[in-house]
């Protein structure tokens, strides 16, 4: 690289990545020159560890084996490890077939569902007074009179405040009962916002910095299958919600690309406007 472009420290993103046609202007506008001078970069992923989280039903969870490390004879170091996970854990992506047969493999989410706009809906305070809260229409409502409609192509972040209690398991989930999902307790998503969010506004993935889309009491997880239904993803176990503002940041949630999988570990990471 030379040094008029060090300075510059401008990126060009390939326009084949997404359908110039399907998706909102500002996905348009971002992908041309982006001068990274004037965005903050924030990671809204966990790392995967032998303390990360998953499901209480989940028969095996996160493991990291060395494969090689150290010196090698011919004088270097080299290292390689194997791992193993759930495609459900951490934080990850649920594809619509998660939750629809027939629906999307994680494989084949479109582009322009995980790279978008966002926004995030602030529900920590009412959280913090009611571990089974539930986004409602209303809260929607109250965001949109003071941020503007939410567009369609965007995707929709919810801040609960859970992720300051990651990784304990109790705290986080509500329950740390071995096999059993039935006692969980923890805010996100309710069903009727989850309509207007994906039927009405026309949103193209939700994500939620606690376990679930579906709060945890839910035993039914409607709002799964009524995301699942639209082919919309959903993303879980987001962190750093805190730093990105109500409307302004732009989002890429990337999984591994596990073909025919129902979803998988995401770096999800935000771009947000330096003011």
């Amino acid at each position: 690289m030379n040094a008029g472009c060090g300075r510059a420290r401008v990126v060009v993103i390939a326009l084949s990545l997404v359908s110039l046609a399907s998706v909102p202007p500002a996905t348009v506008a971002l992908a041309q020159t982006l001068d990274l001078r004037s965005y903050q970069t924030v990671d809204l992923t966990h790392p995967l560890n032998a303390k990360t989280l998953y499901w209480p039903t989940s028969p095996t969870t996160f493991k990291l084996d060395s494969l090689s490390y150290g010196q090698t004879p011919g004088g270097w170091f080299y290292s390689a490890f194997a791992f193993s996970a759930p495609e459900h854990g951490g934080t990850h992506l649920d594809a619509p077939i998660h939750f629809g047969e027939g629906h999307l493999t994680v494989d084949r989410v479109p582009l322009d569902h995980l790279i978008a706009p966002a926004v995030v809906i602030d529900i920590s305070t009412k959280a913090r007074n009611d571990q089974d809260y539930r986004l409602t229409p209303d809260d929607i409502a109250a965001f949109e009179k003071t941020n503007g409609r939410i567009q369609p192509g965007t995707i929709v972040l919810l801040r609960t405040g859970w992720s300051t209690r990651w990784p304990d398991k109790k705290s986080y989930l509500g329950d740390d009962t071995p096999n059993d999902a039935t006692k969980l307790h923890f805010p996100s998503f309710g069903v009727e916002a989850a309509r207007l969010l994906i039927q009405d506004r026309r949103v193209v993935a939700i994500g939620v910095d606690a376990a679930s889309i579906d709060a945890g009491a839910s035993q039914d997880f409607m709002v799964h299958r009524i995301a699942a239904a639209a082919d919309v993803p959903g993303i879980e176990n987001l962190t750093n919600l805190n730093l990105l503002p109500a409307k302004g940041a732009f989002v890429f949630a990337l999984p591994m690309k596990i073909e025919g999988g129902s979803g998988g570990p995401a770096r999800v990471v935000a771009l947000v406007p330096r003011r």
